[in-house]
């Protein structure tokens, strides 16, 4: 099984959505006994909490249903535990890298957008302090890298 976990920095906009489209990806291939999903975040200010209620609102009319509760990423139990550490930014990057104190885990971690197969970024911006459209972007961006994301899984299922 592969294990996959999105990474923001609340854990209430960006890898939430993650998780949850890509679960939706992942059923709709008929693969959900083959990968896991999960998302964390970099700080733990919003450590169980729903996803920010606009960001579930969005996500809601394209079909997608995010539950998760927010939790923040613990090294050195997430670097083993996952295959893919995917997180939505650069600062997000550094954030999990700096924690990775015996540099034995870069290998896992890398960039969401990365997997964007249509849209071209460098990042999934935080949608937080902006209007509708920043949500409707980071869904998009993230719709985009987990279908990619997929293809690239598959090669290694």
């Amino acid at each position: 099984m592969k294990k996959l976990l999105f990474v923001c920095m609340g854990n209430i906009c960006r890898s939430p959505t993650g998780e949850g489209i890509m679960q939706s990806v992942v059923e709709k291939a008929g693969l959900s006994e083959a990968i896991f999903c999960d998302s964390a975040g970099t700080i733990g200010y919003h450590t169980g909490e729903r996803a920010d209620s606009r960001m579930r609102e969005h996500c809601s009319k394209r079909g997608y249903d995010l539950q998760s509760r927010a939790r923040q990423f613990k090294a050195p139990d997430d670097f083993e535990n996952f295959d893919y550490v995917l997180v939505a930014d650069d600062q997000n990057l550094q954030d999990i890298l700096r924690q990775d104190h015996g540099d034995e885990y870069g290998h896992k971690v890398m960039k969401l957008t990365d997997f964007c197969q249509n849209i071209e970024a460098d990042e999934v911006p935080d949608p937080y302090y902006g209007g509708p459209q920043g949500f409707e972007l980071v869904i998009d961006l993230v719709e985009d890298a987990c279908v990619g994301l997929l293809d690239h899984l598959k090669k290694e299922l």
